[in-house]
């Protein structure tokens, strides 16, 4: 190899590089503005994420009792890199009162056992909330996507089996999302505009794909690894120890037995409100 060779090979590699950490940048980072007054506390550290056996062909139905998470060990979010997203060159919201603003969000559904007892807690203390669903999931239960739109929930995109997208190929992750998009699409009439890698597992390929799609990524700040079925009591204690300014919570509403996870949305929804949050959802602006 000669030296220019050689000089223009490690040239690409570290724009490949810095083009990562750039795109690593969309995830919660960036969510909402402060203002000068405002004092934030530190976000909680997302914890170690899930990973399941690999999931079905696309567009095959899972039935949600088969659906189960399990440990991926050593994985954790990407730090958030100083770059401006891709999509977006501004916050999404700005609010006076950040101090006490949260966005409470569902994975892994929609669930027939669980996702009612969850919309009905939120419609009793008029809060919204974002559901990112699975396909597989949501073509099996469309009344139940319909019933988040008319709420006034947000539905976001996590795939339509749940993989790990970083093992995936570039065709592949797309057959993932775009099929996801085309169920939420024919439920309730338009695509969905957030998209959240499961396991907050991301790449190039998935940022740049959802950008495409016309998507937001969303990641967290507090999870409550109700997945792994702590009790209802850890639950609730894990969302007030990570309450503050601009937490974004991850729950789930499928993928297991998620009873727990309903008693403790009952539990811990009404003390935020006594405390003075504002639980709201982010809306993107117009383009």
């Amino acid at each position: 190899m000669t030296k220019e060779t050689k000089d223009h090979f490690l040239t690409r590699r570290r724009t490949l590089i810095t083009g990562l950490a750039a795109l690593g940048a969309a995830g919660t980072a960036g969510l909402f503005s402060l203002r000068s007054t405002d004092t934030p506390t530190t976000p909680t550290t997302p914890a170690t994420s899930a990973l399941g056996a690999p999931g079905p062909q696309a567009r095959l139905p899972q039935k949600p009792s088969a659906y189960r998470l399990q440990p991926i060990t050593g994985h954790t979010a990407p730090r958030p890199a100083r770059a401006r997203p891709p999509v977006r060159t501004e916050p999404l919201l700005s609010m006076d009162d950040m101090g006490h603003t949260m966005v409470l969000t569902f994975d892994d559904g929609p669930d027939p056992r669980y996702t009612p007892d969850i919309l009905d807690t939120l419609a009793a203390y008029d809060v919204p909330a974002m559901f990112f669903v699975c396909g597989e999931m949501a073509a099996e239960n469309r009344g139940l996507l319909e019933r988040m739109a008319d709420a006034g929930h947000v539905i976001g995109n996590h795939t339509w089996s749940h993989p790990l997208l970083t093992r995936l190929d570039r065709a592949a992750i797309r057959a993932e999302m775009e099929s996801t998009c085309e169920v939420v699409e024919k439920a309730v009439g338009e695509w969905p505009r957030w998209f959240r890698a499961p396991y907050g597992a991301w790449n190039r390929a998935a940022f740049q794909l959802g950008a495409e799609f016309g998507m937001e990524p969303l990641a967290w700040t507090v999870d409550t690894l109700d997945w792994m079925e702590p009790g209802t009591r850890t639950i609730v204690d894990r969302v007030h120890e990570g309450a503050g300014p601009g937490v974004v919570v991850l729950s789930h509403d499928a993928g297991g037995d998620r009873s727990q996870s309903v008693r403790a949305l009952r539990d811990y929804l009404p003390q935020l409100l006594d405390a003075g949050y504002h639980l709201t959802v982010p809306r993107r602006r117009p383009v």
